[in-house]
């Protein structure tokens, strides 16, 4: 293995699955590729970033109210590389997309020629699965590459 790539989105464990994907890429002198994925427009379902990556919230709204897809991959750029000072390691890449989520974590880690993908799952079931999709497994079936994916929960559901 020589390429890892670690996607994470904007939930508060994403500490956990930055942590966990590292150690694991560090274990197999791996390098290692932080990736978030925007949506394709200046709507963003939750303005609350990790504390992790130095935003425990937004509480000047004007990041998103001026409707600029390009604030909010400025946004996530910031929030990517507060997530790789925090890991230590200056040699992590960091990558931000926009658009599809699971068809974006496709389209790098075949772009990066990875060797395998780490990311997050909330594990939804019923309803919230239905109506919210499963990123992880939309991955799981499409990848041809080996996929670790680390459970977490949201603060509502621990």
């Amino acid at each position: 293995m020589k390429k890892i790539l670690i996607a994470l989105d904007n939930n508060a464990d994403a500490k956990k699955v930055a942590e966990t994907g590292y150690a694991l890429s560090e274990a197999l002198h791996a390098h290692t590729t932080l990736m978030h994925v925007t949506p394709g427009s200046a709507f963003y379902a939750s303005l609350n970033y990790s504390p992790i990556a130095g935003f425990d919230s937004f509480s000047n709204l004007d990041i998103v109210q001026a409707g600029s897809v390009e604030e909010l991959k400025i946004t996530a750029e910031k929030y990517l590389d507060n997530v790789k000072l925090s890991l230590g390691d200056e040699t992590i890449e960091t990558v931000v997309k926009e658009g599809g989520y699971a068809e974006n974590i496709l389209q790098t880690a075949k772009e990066m020629k990875a060797d395998m993908i780490v990311m997050g799952t909330h594990s939804r079931k019923g309803l919230d699965k239905v109506l919210l999709g499963s990123v992880a497994e939309n991955v799981l079936h499409h990848t041809t590459i080996p996929l670790f994916i680390i459970p977490v929960k949201s603060p509502e559901e621990k």
